[in-house]
């Protein structure tokens, strides 16, 4: 015998409402969303220096709002939230990665190995 919870909770799934909004674009839409967070976290494995801060900006105000609207919206669309949640959160790890390797020095960084080898030899060279 099923547990009240699970009852509950199959007779949900067996309703007209939710087969309503599994037909709605309160449904589809977040759902199609999604590639938007996925690339921003699968972009996390690559190189920084193919960020873009400008097309990164526009995602994490177009994010920010689309968050506002979904909590705004009557009935709330949390699926829709939490998709531009994870959105905005990549989005600013990205830009987080951009401004580290463009302007705190993270290019150096990346290059240091081989620009310390270079430097070294640079200055044995002038020191001769």
């Amino acid at each position: 015998m099923a547990s009240q919870p699970t009852q509950k909770l199959s007779q949900y799934l067996a309703s007209t409402e939710f087969r309503s909004y599994l037909m709605s674009t309160h449904f589809w839409g977040p759902v199609a969303n999604w590639g938007l967070p996925l690339a921003a976290f699968a972009d996390m494995k690559k190189s920084p220096e193919f960020i873009s801060p400008t097309m990164t900006t526009a995602l994490i105000l177009y994010s920010g709002i689309f968050m506002r609207f979904a909590w705004r919206v009557q009935p709330r669309n949390m699926l829709l939230f939490a998709c531009h949640a994870a959105n905005e959160t990549g989005q600013l790890v990205q830009m987080g990665r951009y401004i580290d390797f463009f302007h705190m020095g993270g290019k150096d960084r990346a290059l240091g190995t081989a620009a310390a080898a270079v430097a070294g030899v640079t200055e044995k060279t002038a020191q001769k």
